[in-house]
């Protein structure tokens, strides 16, 4: 028996045969259309991983005549980019060498920038794919002679017949007859993530640490047929002519322990972790407290307390601000209460902190605010400092002129008289509009009503 991959066994034949990714092969869609004209321009394929990129690259050089290279951006250097270079010039008709680029993020500017020629001049077509955004990892001259099309985590429901697949596959393959519990395989299809390869490799892993049963131990048979060992032809055929087995037992704890915590698609330094946060702040903004705590349990599962910590910190003072100010103080508590703690303790009090937010009232008047005032700031408005505001508490203020007139509030009632602070070119500049909660609203009053403008 040879020792190729399950996921290499089942890769589909024709496009049809995709799982996932419907958006982009689905009857009618446009890279469907491309490829299938066999006219294939440069791409750049982004999307996590096991989701059939570079399936998808494979397919289309063995369906399209073109010699496929392969390059892998951890390991590739400029060397190896120009003996591809140098090889396509032998291997027939100009432009038939398809360059698969895995990884192309891990290539720095120099490496990508060696490319350029000769896909402006046609000599190779690229597909490069990553992981990672290519708006921020890509050499912006390559993205522009590119079309990206993004690859999104398959759905539940269309990993079920790909597992199902894989099952079928691996006990013909490991010559077991296969009995599978009720839930294995919806459990295998929740818990991978979206990714088509970990699917697979956990359905090939149950086979293998399947243990033999009886009939009447139940479970559903996938395999009715016993079967025998057979050749790769045998798994492109279908052929069934096997010998008898004992059947394998398949269970929904095996399936369990197996597929642990694949679904957890994180890294700290990765798209995943922005866009969880991103997604973590949009719901409290929004007052959804259950969208909310369901992207806080993805970083509690990842172990990011502390991302987590912080960004709850800028939520109270960004989003939540002068409607609640209290919010701050509270969160606080609560991400210090949950720093002691650690986890899992802690996301109690983080949680806590996450329903008051998202039921708190909202204002981003304070951001609003600072925002206008910066920009005019970083766009050369300001002006020199009225001379009644400068520093007084030196010897010589007084014949400079500084802080003189300056009019003290609190020798006034209310504790306040009119005088100008902002510099002269900005002196009528308004950056700080009240809210509409009620916190804001009475504030606004208070200050109306000791300026003497309350109506």
């Amino acid at each position: 028996m040879n020792n190729t991959p399950l996921a290499d066994l089942i890769r589909p034949k024709s496009l049809d045969d995709f799982v996932g990714q419907t958006h982009l092969l689905g009857d009618g869609k446009p890279l469907k259309r491309i490829i299938e004209q066999k006219r294939i321009p440069n791409m750049i394929f982004y999307g996590p991983s096991g989701v059939g990129k570079t399936t998808l690259a494979r397919f289309i050089s063995d369906n399209s005549n073109m010699t496929l290279r392969k390059l892998n951006g951890t390991s590739a250097g400029t060397a190896n980019i120009k003996e591809i270079i140098n090889e396509s010039g032998t291997l027939g008709s100009f432009g038939s060498v398809l360059v698969y680029l895995d990884e192309i993020q891990y290539l720095n500017k120099k490496q990508q920038q060696s490319l350029l020629e000769f896909i402006e001049n046609g000599q190779i077509t690229l597909i490069a794919s990553t992981t990672e955004n290519p708006y921020f990892y890509v050499y912006g001259a390559i993205i522009s002679r590119s079309t990206i099309f993004e690859f999104k985590p398959v759905s539940p429901n269309e990993l079920k017949p790909a597992i199902e697949r894989a099952f079928r596959i691996a006990g013909e393959y490991n010559s077991r007859t296969l009995e599978i519990e009720d839930g294995v395989i919806d459990y295998i299809a929740a818990g991978c993530g979206g990714d088509v390869r970990k699917s697979i490799n956990c359905a090939e892993l149950c086979v293998l640490s399947a243990e033999p049963t009886s009939k009447e131990d139940g479970g559903v048979s996938v395999a009715e047929e016993p079967v025998k060992s057979f050749s790769q032809d045998d798994v492109n055929t279908g052929k069934d002519d096997f010998t008898d087995k004992s059947p394998y037992l398949v269970t929904l704890e095996t399936a369990k322990l197996l597929t642990q915590r694949s679904n957890m698609r994180y890294d700290r330094d990765g798209d995943e972790h922005y866009d969880i946060l991103s997604a973590l702040q949009k719901s409290i903004r929004g007052s959804d407290e259950n969208a909310a705590l369901h992207y806080a349990a993805r970083l509690f599962a990842a172990g990011d307390m502390l991302s987590l910590c912080r960004r709850l910190m800028v939520i109270a003072c960004e989003d939540i601000g002068l409607a609640y100010p209290a919010a701050i103080s509270i969160v606080r508590a609560c991400v210090e209460s949950a720093k002691e703690l650690g986890l899992p303790e802690a996301r109690i009090p983080l949680a806590e902190a996450i329903i008051l937010l998202c039921t708190a009232p909202k204002s981003n008047s304070g951001i609003l605010a600072i925002d206008a005032a910066s920009a005019d700031i970083e766009n050369g408005f300001s002006g020199g400092i009225p001379a009644n505001l400068r520093d007084s508490h030196y010897g010589g203020a007084a014949k400079l002129g500084h802080g003189g007139g300056y009019k003290y509030p609190h020798d006034y009632p209310n504790h306040f008289t009119p005088q100008q602070y902002l510099p002269d070119p900005l002196k009528d500049k308004v950056y700080y509009s009240f809210g509409d909660n009620k916190t804001e609203q009475a504030a606004k009053q208070y200050r109306d009503r000791i300026r003497g403008n309350q109506d």
